[in-house]
């Protein structure tokens, strides 16, 4: 048995995600950039805000000694008083730099949340459709998932959250701006998840923490308003990151910023840092640590990407496929036409289109990735160009899925 058992699983399982990125590295390689069309990965195209560089320059020739050294495992005292800061002004809670761990990544912070506070079988609710990479951080720290519907508007049901709780729920996960719908969950909507929590901590003694993922917080669109969720439940944390909102996916900073209110936040700040540690992160990266604390304020043009929603969002409307309108993110959820070939056995009908789209060179990941079977994404974060370049593989493929 060369590799775990587990991992085993996960490769049979993948991502399918990275699956259909890499297919359009060997598809541009054979027949040429202009001919595919990649909406698959959330990878930014827009570059970094100026202060952002300038800040990064700023850093990388300070000849201060130590900075390159190790820091304490929660990172740079400056740097989580920035994002304190930020939380506090986000969240309307009164956040000091005591109760910040820096990370790597959005994803750090949740692998790092949930090493610190699941056992063994502890169970973690998501909403349907979710990031595919929850249930591997999940299975990374022992948990179980647990799915919970959206609403048929995508938008989030706290009944239907409530009830896939248990007294072995030890988290709740929230994602807003949503991967991949696009929604914004309203302020009312949070408001009744944080009553379902409290009743339920009263009838099994049992606080779940809710977490909210929003790395996308600063990408919305129409004037919608991202509401804060730490006010609204004592027991939360924010897990964030700014790979979309500076346009910095590959330099992995993130940061968890646990509720002042939370019951034992001191305990829970220790085992984060300790979390940090012991799964070999060690530290967030010294020198983006201290770019972004002092750019964190500086924003990319998200009016880029509305204008891409809607360029894609009328190629869609000429090709007849129904999509959620995003109020956020770059993701267009769109659901799979009506009709179509037979799938072989064991296929779902949205990797069916997804493939029907790739032999047209356009390049999508299948709803069920996102637990989600019958609806595709397509990520706009893209080249205008390539928008306007896939009308007539849209067009043709959605007549030849109908003939």
């Amino acid at each position: 048995m060369p590799i775990a058992n587990a991992m085993r699983a996960g490769l049979e399982r993948g991502s399918w995600i990275r699956k259909m990125f890499e297919a359009g590295i060997e598809l541009k390689a054979r027949l040429g950039p202009q001919a595919v069309f990649d909406f698959s990965l959330g990878n930014p195209d827009l570059e970094p805000p100026p202060e952002f560089l300038d800040a990064l320059r700023a850093a990388a020739i300070s000849d201060e000694p130590g900075s390159h050294a190790y820091m304490t495992n929660s990172g740079y005292g400056f740097a989580r008083q920035a994002m304190a800061q930020k939380v506090a002004a986000e969240h309307d809670v009164p956040t000091q730099a005591d109760d910040v761990v820096m990370t790597v990544g959005a994803a750090g912070a949740l692998n790092v949340i949930l090493r610190t506070v699941l056992n063994p079988g502890d169970e973690v609710v998501v909403v349907r459709p979710y990031f595919a990479e929850y249930s591997a951080y999940v299975e990374n720290s022992g948990g179980a998932l647990v799915v919970a519907d959206s609403a048929p508007d995508f938008s989030l049901d706290p009944e239907a959250v409530a009830r896939a709780l248990s007294p072995r729920t030890a988290v709740v996960i929230i994602n807003s701006p949503n991967n991949p719908t696009g929604r914004v969950y309203p302020r009312s909507d949070i408001e009744a998840l944080a009553s379902a929590l409290s009743a339920h901590a009263l009838k099994t003694g049992r606080a779940p923490y809710l977490v909210v993922d929003e790395p996308y917080r600063d990408i919305v669109y129409d004037g919608v308003f991202v509401p804060p969720v730490l006010s609204a439940y004592p027991e939360s944390l924010v897990a964030s990151s700014f790979s979309k909102t500076l346009s910095i996916p590959g330099e992995r900073l993130g940061y968890v910023a646990v509720n002042p209110a939370c019951a034992e936040k001191a305990l829970l700040v220790s085992g984060l840092a300790t979390s940090n540690r012991v799964l070999g992160f060690v530290n967030a990266p010294a020198l983006m640590q201290r770019a972004v604390a002092a750019s964190w304020r500086a924003k990319a043009d998200v009016s880029r990407y509305g204008r891409r929603r809607d360029m894609l969002a009328a190629i869609l409307d000429g090709a007849g496929i129904r999509y959620a309108r995003p109020e956020g993110a770059f993701y267009l959820f769109c659901e799979v036409p009506a009709g179509g070939p037979a799938t072989v056995p064991g296929e779902s009908r949205d990797v069916a289109f997804a493939m029907a789209l790739k032999d047209r060179g356009v390049l999508s990941v299948p709803g069920v990735g996102f637990g989600y079977p019958g609806w595709f994404r397509l990520c706009y974060c893209v080249p205008e160009a390539t928008i306007e370049g896939s009308r007539a593989a849209f067009e043709e493929t959605a007549r030849a899925w109908n003939a």
